[in-house]
């Protein structure tokens, strides 16, 4: 599952692939059950993910109607200085030439906030 060649998005999960390039954790939590060697992953950037609060916020509400107001807080809290270094890390990863693959344990990646980071990352790198 991936949303474009430079960014893509994957479950932990699943086994490593050639295409993954720089392979990137952004879940704030180590994935259960998932060793780091299986893992495979490069970089973790904790502070690219959402906030404890907006997290257990988001996950408060088990209908679904939060998605909205959550990927409006994510992009904000994206704006932050608690965020703007691990950000940069990844756009700097993606400079030198990707591809990049953010990679979490949730099963409903649609729903989560990854694929904000990854919209968040294509963005600046196109808009600067």
């Amino acid at each position: 599952m991936g949303s474009s060649d430079t960014v893509r998005m994957r479950r932990v999960y699943d086994p490593p692939e050639d295409g993954d390039g720089t392979r990137v954790l952004v879940d704030r939590l180590w994935p259960r059950g998932v060793s780091k060697e299986r893992a495979a992953v490069d970089v973790w950037a904790k502070d690219a993910t959402p906030s404890n609060e907006l997290r257990s916020w988001y996950h408060e509400d088990r209908s679904g109607n939060r998605y909205d107001d959550f990927v409006d807080r994510y992009r904000t809290e994206l704006g932050d200085p608690s965020h703007t270094r691990a950000v940069d890390e990844l756009l700097g990863l993606l400079r030198e030439g990707g591809p990049v693959t953010l990679l979490t344990a949730v099963k409903d990646i649609p729903a989560s906030h990854v694929p904000v980071l990854a919209e968040h990352l294509e963005h600046t790198l196109e808009h600067g």
